[in-house]
């Protein structure tokens, strides 16, 4: 895999032309075909781009109206809204499968706002003769995939939209430092707030996790449990993985166990080994593993195809169980 330096997207070594292949500038097959030329970039240093500079100050005037939005943290959940099973992830919109629950299994297209999974992201594309061509398209709305500088502009447009995953990246943006955004961790958890509001569960989960790792805030077990329960509500297992652990660790096993068991049924494979480990030291049933085992199976089942394996064999990053 080499980084092309017109589109600056990760590609295999089948993307570019043997001359390409061993130059450091080097275009793909695509680029060249586009007449894109090299466009050099610097995320943490792209502050000086007037687009970029303009996006940044009209985001912080929204950042300030999520901010005044506080949570009320006093109020707890009630046992039977905490361990009610979620509705799986919607189906990929192009195989209509079942969407992965790994991060991995999936991508977020910034051009038409779709999830789609990495299988049909990355399958390969056949012209009218039946060769494979080298177009890198989105798969549903069929426009090429933007540069780095166009994916900021995107992003922009798709929040303005109300939505949730466009608004969360934005956050993830903010926290890491990236596409020329400073790294400022309180403007990612206002963004986070308010992609967990508009329905982003992974947004919860990032702010107890940056309660537990003091990520622009101090530690607070108590916001941290709140924030994961309320991810674990919207659907995301890794939330409910983690409250798992918490209740594991507080000597709650029953309670532990239900949350691993929910976990589970949504396609995590850690919370698997958790109630494999609590079976063989004698705090759950053989009913209780062979319960898990069987659910974790029928996610397997809803979410296999030959297309993504052969995408996840390919690429490392495309994983999807």
């Amino acid at each position: 895999m080499k980084v092309c330096a017109a589109c600056h997207e990760d590609l295999p070594k089948e993307s570019y032309s043997k001359k390409q292949w061993k130059i450091d500038q080097r275009r793909c097959k695509v680029c060249i075909t586009n007449n894109r030329e090299v466009q050099p970039i610097s995320p943490k240093q792209d502050n000086n781009d007037p687009n970029t500079s303009e996006i940044i100050k009209s985001l912080d005037c929204m950042c300030m109206e999520y901010a005044e939005k506080k949570i009320n943290v006093e109020k707890k959940i009630n046992d039977e809204e905490l361990f009610k099973q979620p509705p799986p992830a919607e189906d990929c919109p192009i195989c209509f499968l079942r969407m992965p629950s790994l991060d991995t299994g999936w991508r977020y297209q910034t051009c038409c706002g779709k999830q789609i999974c990495s299988g049909c992201v990355y399958a390969p594309v056949y012209d009218d003769q039946g060769n494979e061509v080298d177009n890198r398209k989105c798969p549903f709305c069929r426009v090429l995939y933007p540069t780095s500088d166009e994916v900021v502009v995107m992003l922009k447009k798709r929040i303005d939209a109300d939505d949730a995953i466009a608004t969360y990246t934005l956050g993830y943006y903010y926290s890491e430092g990236t596409y020329g955004f400073p790294q400022e961790y309180e403007k990612a958890l206002e963004l986070y707030n308010r992609a967990g509001e508009l329905g982003h569960a992974k947004a919860y989960n990032d702010i107890g996790v940056a309660y537990h790792k003091c990520h622009g805030v101090k530690f607070d077990m108590k916001k941290m449990k709140y924030y994961w329960e309320l991810s674990a509500m919207g659907g995301y297992a890794e939330a409910r993985h983690n409250i798992g652990v918490e209740e594991e660790i507080a000597g709650n096993i029953d309670r532990a166990l239900k949350h691993y068991m929910i976990a589970v049924r949504a396609g995590d494979n850690d919370s698997l080994m958790e109630i494999q480990d609590l079976y063989s030291s004698g705090h759950a049933t053989k009913e209780d593993y062979t319960k898990a085992l069987r659910a974790y199976q029928e996610y397997l089942d809803e979410i296999k195809s030959p297309q993504r394996d052969a995408v996840a064999a390919t690429y490392e990053d495309c994983l999807y169980y």
